[in-house]
């Protein structure tokens, strides 16, 4: 796989976790609400998808390092993967009641983290468990700020 095509996914599946997990826990936290959730996957999947692959573009362009197929292919890339994947965390939330599909997602988030970061660390020949620890870390440090949060938005807004 092309590198500019590897540096878009890893992006986009990295970004698409972090964000996806961190709204629908923020939003469970503050709203409770299933159709809340399934609306703030749908707009992460599009917007910041967009978003994600705008920045990767100017970021690309910026380096003026990169062909203008390579700087489409990381942009497209991560659009594609982006998206992808804020869209399967809707799955849980219409086939479960929300705090199970929110345990669900978390623990699909986390796997596919895992299963990246594992593969992404052998292909660079560093140490695997160093590299998951640090991007669960990560994942796990968004979702527990995004819960209290929500929390502390119910609190003042209800």
């Amino acid at each position: 796989m092309k590198t500019s095509i590897k540096r878009g996914f890893g992006f986009g599946l990295t970004s698409g976790v972090i964000t996806t997990l961190g709204m629908m826990v923020g939003l469970n936290a503050s709203t409770g609400s299933k159709l809340a959730v399934v609306g703030g996957i749908i707009a992460i999947a599009i917007a910041d998808a967009f978003s994600d692959a705008a920045g990767i573009h100017v970021a690309e362009e910026y380096e003026n390092q990169h062909s203008t197929r390579e700087i489409w292919e990381a942009t497209l890339s991560t659009f594609v993967s982006k998206f992808l994947i804020a869209l399967t965390f809707v799955v849980p939330v219409l086939l479960f009641e929300l705090y199970l599909a929110i345990a669900v997602s978390i623990t699909w988030g986390l796997a596919l983290i895992i299963i990246f970061s594992y593969h992404m660390a052998r292909q660079q020949g560093a140490k695997p468990h160093h590299v998951v620890l640090e991007h669960v870390g990560i994942v796990v440090l968004v979702v527990i700020i995004t819960h209290y949060v929500g929390k502390w938005v119910r609190a003042v807004c209800y």
